[in-house]
C-alpha cells in the first residue's frame, strides 16, 4: 500500500459525516469506505484485500476520531 493510498483513505475518514462511520456496523463500514475509495481510483482484487485488512485493523482509531469531531462539533 502506498503513501498516497493510505493518505487517500485517510482523508476519506476525515471528510465523511461522524454519523455514517458511527453508525455503520464494521461490516458494513469496511465495504463502505473500500467502495468510496474504488470510485476514487482503480483497485485490483489484492488492493481490496489488503485495504479491507487494513481498515479493519483500523475500525477503532477510525471511530474514535469520528467521535471526537462530533464532541468539537457539539
Amino acid at each position: 500500500m502506498s503513501p498516497l493510498m493510505l493518505r487517500q483513505l485517510w482523508s476519506l475518514v476525515e471528510t465523511t459525516q461522524s454519523n455514517i462511520l458511527l453508525n455503520l456496523d464494521d461490516p458494513s463500514l469496511v465495504q463502505w469506505l473500500l467502495r468510496q475509495l474504488k470510485n476514487q481510483r482503480s483497485l485490483d482484487h489484492e488492493e481490496i484485500a489488503i485495504f479491507g485488512t487494513y481498515i479493519r485493523s483500523r475500525l477503532p482509531l477510525i471511530r474514535d476520531l469520528a467521535r471526537s469531531r462530533l464532541v468539537v462539533h457539539s
